[in-house]
């Protein structure tokens, strides 16, 4: 299960600090922010809402939270602001869909404990075009639920590990941070996650495709 990441973790009584930090992050990892804003919302949100806007608005809580990110290099940024983006989402969600909303875990997701809120089939399908090769694309279907059937086998530790990695882009360190596990052990539970893949690879269900480092 995810460690809680505060946005507001660290008191302080100094001026506001300069948000030219957080808006170079912002700006470097747009494509990443903007992934994990698509991938979660919820379809009927995502008629109205033009994603961009989500992605100011979650720039704008941020900035509202500045002074408060940790500085004593507990937390990577990038980290931290992913946790502002996923609040933003759910405060989103809340407001212009309320009880209509449905969990999609509770449905055809990850385990409950998951906080990454990435369903199974939008996981097995990111892990099957990352693992696919160009010239089967065709194939990406069918491996998609193959890769689903492995992973309702992993344990749901392994599993976040894999939508961080494949659907949040995460490094390995910024895996572990937020997990709040070692960097270690988040690299071992990856390669064995991939492990439970390797059958499939070896059988040539997935072409050429290899697994991300």
């Amino acid at each position: 299960m995810e460690r809680s990441v505060s946005p507001n973790s660290q008191e302080s009584t100094n001026p506001e600090p300069s948000l030219d930090e957080l808006a170079t992050c912002f700006a470097e990892r747009h494509a990443q922010i903007l992934g994990w804003i698509r991938f979660r919302i919820d379809a009927r949100l995502a008629g109205r809402l033009d994603l961009e806007d989500v992605v100011q608005e979650a720039y704008m809580a941020a900035a509202s939270r500045w002074r408060h990110f940790p500085r004593d290099g507990s937390v990577d940024l990038i980290v931290w602001i992913r946790s502002i983006v996923l609040q933003t989402l759910i405060d989103l969600h809340r407001v212009h869909l309320g009880a209509q909303r449905r969990d999609a875990r509770r449905e055809v997701g990850l385990p409950q404990g998951n906080d990454s809120n990435v369903s199974r089939p939008a996981l097995a399908a990111q892990l099957a075009a990352d693992l696919t090769s160009p010239s089967l694309a065709a194939a990406k279907r069918e491996n998609a639920q193959r890769i689903q059937e492995v992973l309702a086998t992993m344990s749901e530790t392994d599993q976040e590990v894999l939508a961080l990695r494949h659907f949040d882009m995460l490094d390995n360190h910024e895996v572990a941070q937020v997990l709040g596990i070692t960097p270690k052990n988040a690299s071992i539970r990856y390669v064995r996650a991939l492990k439970r893949l390797k059958p499939l690879l070896e059988a040539g269900e997935f072409g050429s495709g290899t697994p991300a480092n």
